[in-house]
């Protein structure tokens, strides 16, 4: 898995950790039951730190694309692959209408509001 996060981005880091976890399973690089590497040896590979990764890691397994088995370590979950698209693309909508000042909320009442 050949992850690399975007020295620009302003995001938090562990969102860009996140996201390039995300792109890496939609992009087919991992898919369920896959294994990831150690966060230890993630945060070497990103130069970021190990709880920065671990805090990427949780979100992730919090949205139900990974899965935490003592013994087996981070895998793909599942059904990480079916959705993990349009996940991405709500994200960006999210952090795009952040950035323009909207809340979530106000994304999710336009998206109520749509016919």
């Amino acid at each position: 898995m050949l992850l690399s996060l975007d020295k620009t981005d302003t995001r938090p880091l562990h969102e860009q950790v996140a996201g390039a976890v995300r792109r890496a399973i939609a992009e087919g690089e991992c898919g369920p039951g896959d294994r990831l590497p150690s966060a230890r040896d993630l945060s070497e590979a990103l130069d970021v730190n190990v709880n920065t990764v671990l805090r990427a890691l949780r979100g992730l397994r919090d949205e139900g694309l990974l899965e935490f088995r003592r013994g087996r370590g981070v895998t793909v979950a599942p059904e990480a692959t079916r959705n993990s698209g349009l996940r991405i693309r709500v994200r960006e909508l999210v952090a795009e209408a952040a950035r323009l000042g909207y809340s979530r909320d106000d994304v999710i009442d336009m998206i109520r509001g749509m016919p």
